[in-house]
């Protein structure tokens, strides 16, 4: 079953061991669980639904609560220590486009804000039902059919509720696969991928969604879009690009056509260690520019390398594996590369060699698979560590930006100096460490994880989340960062968005929503701003 205030299925457990929790406590001090709230007690503790009743709405006090919030630790926070906050009116369940259209209209008649669901693993505060009005949530899951395949053109159509293995495993059974592997694979949805602009592990070789998203139709407050396929078009600007990034903000996107690839003959991800990191950044940077057609490129800086080590366990194995990398010049300060590569397998072997021959040009220490195909297993489970450090009273946090090569490093050390200041000003420490998670000839994506101490108390923890979350984002703008990636806006990016916009294409995408949503019901608050 689900987990209602964390992530994933809760059978799934990914535990902390005795080393790794001495690591922690070392890192930023001993701390202590808080006491978690009851869900019978916030079910039962809810003010009854504004709407009427509807055929498809289920307005349960258990179901409005299990969709009241996403991911980001701010929501957490609201779930773990009971303080909800506005929860929806009422959920929807929609079977077909049709339903949606209904369903719209019917917020319209009731003055309903409408929030879209996916898979609830926003992680940047998009679920939250905001302001006065009723709010009408809008679950996709049902719609998650493959609506069509054409292997001629190698495109796929979609219900837009499809979540990333049953997406998957449609297209796997016509020997095809889109390539879209973001952490919340699991969970997450091809609609949520396309209004947050997702970014999968293997993007260097599939592509990002901006890539991969074809066309679509999307149901508006003003009436439905439909976006034909092209495989290229100078007709105009691209509607796609209203569509990909939007949030919900325009309407719910119903359908998606998707661009999609043969499942690869051969797939590896081998591992590679620097000395540091100016030889691992120069060396990851020269591999992306030679555009080999790799899948996949990963570095982690020395502190994620030594703590993805410890955490990982096995510590007689890992000792051993850091003995034999000092006698070949990586020590303390060693940085680990992912390398993958996946498609027919004449061509995956011929873009790792040219790979790994430039790592060792910077004193790369090749270590062969095993490593690497550890992380493959793992990469949608090493999140629920964020579980198990809760458990143990630590918060578990994320930013991520992307910039142009000369901005990485500064970047990079200019985050992480920025969460260990946010907090220190109250006597708390904070464990930063950060990888470049992909990979482009023109720069990288830098993604940071901080873990600290919870309080054991909503405001205080709050406060602390607030506190960092503010210092890191002002530190990626300052840096001349986007402020997401991967991630999308939502509530917690927002304040930061018009660095990036600038204030006439703020209004121009304000310009854009009122020509959808002319009564603004539609996912207020996310993206932009009143």
């Amino acid at each position: 079953m689900r987990r209602w205030n964390g992530w994933g299925d809760d059978t799934i457990e990914v535990a902390l061991g005795e080393s790794a929790l001495d690591f922690l406590r070392g890192q930023v001090g001993a701390s202590a669980a808080p006491r978690d709230a009851g869900f019978d007690a916030l079910c039962a503790a809810l003010p009854p639904g504004r709407l009427p009743a509807h055929p498809l709405v289920d307005a349960a006090p258990q179901t409005r609560l299990t969709h009241a919030a996403g991911q980001s630790l701010r929501d957490w926070l609201r779930l773990r220590y009971g303080r909800i906050g506005t929860v929806p009116d009422g959920v929807a369940f929609p079977e077909s486009g049709a339903d949606v259209r209904t369903l719209l209209r019917w917020a319209a008649d009731h003055d309903a804000a409408v929030v879209p669901y996916g898979g609830g693993t926003s992680v940047a505060g998009h679920l939250d039902a905001v302001g006065a009005r009723p709010t009408l949530c809008v679950d996709m899951a049902r719609m998650r059919a493959l609506v069509s395949i054409d292997v001629e053109a190698q495109l796929a159509v979609f219900e837009a509720g499809v979540a990333g293995p049953d997406l998957e495993a449609q297209l796997r059974a016509h020997g095809y696969t889109l390539g879209h592997f973001p952490q919340s694979f699991d969970y997450s949805t091809l609609g949520g991928w396309v209004v947050t602009r997702s970014s999968g592990q293997q993007s260097l070789h599939y592509g990002r969604i901006e890539q991969l998203f074809a066309g679509g139709r999307v149901e508006t407050p003003a009436g439905p879009l439909a976006i034909p396929t092209f495989p290229a078009s100078a007709a105009g600007p691209d509607l796609r690009e209203l569509v990909l990034g939007s949030e919900g903000r325009l309407g719910i996107l119903t359908e998606a056509a998707v661009r999609i690839s043969r499942l690869p003959e051969y797939e590896a991800f081998h591992a590679v260690f620097f000395p540091d990191w100016t030889a691992a950044e120069r060396a990851a940077r020269t591999i992306v520019q030679a555009r080999l057609g790799l899948s996949m490129l990963r570095l982690s800086n020395a502190v994620e390398t030594a703590t993805m080590l410890t955490l990982a366990g096995h510590g007689r194995q890992v000792a051993l594996l850091e003995t034999w990398l000092k006698l070949r010049g990586a020590g303390p300060d060693k940085c680990m590369l992912l390398v993958g590569a996946s498609g027919e397998k004449a061509q995956a072997r011929a873009a790792l060699k040219p790979a790994l021959a430039l790592a060792r040009r910077d004193g790369g220490v090749h270590v062969g698979r095993g490593l690497g195909e550890r992380w493959k297993r793992n990469r949608f489970r090493n999140v629920y560590l964020r579980n198990s450090a809760w458990t143990y009273g630590y918060a578990i946090d994320t930013v991520e930006t992307a910039l142009d090569w000369p901005r990485v490093t500064p970047a990079m050390r200019a985050i992480e100096r920025a969460a260990h200041d946010a907090l220190a000003r109250d006597g708390e420490r904070v464990h930063a460490y950060t990888h470049l998670s992909h990979l482009y000839p023109q720069g990288a994506s830098v993604y940071s994880t901080f873990i600290w101490r919870l309080a054991g108390d909503y405001d205080a923890d709050l406060a602390r989340w607030r506190l960092l979350k503010t210092a890191v984002s002002e530190a990626i703008v300052a840096s001349g960062g986007t402020i997401s990636h991967q991630h999308g806006v939502g509530r917690d990016h927002a304040p930061w968005l018009a660095h990036e916009k600038g204030e006439l294409g703020m209004a121009a995408l304000r310009t854009l929503f009122r020509a959808f949503d002319p009564d603004g019901r539609m996912n207020p608050g996310k993206l932009v701003t009143p």
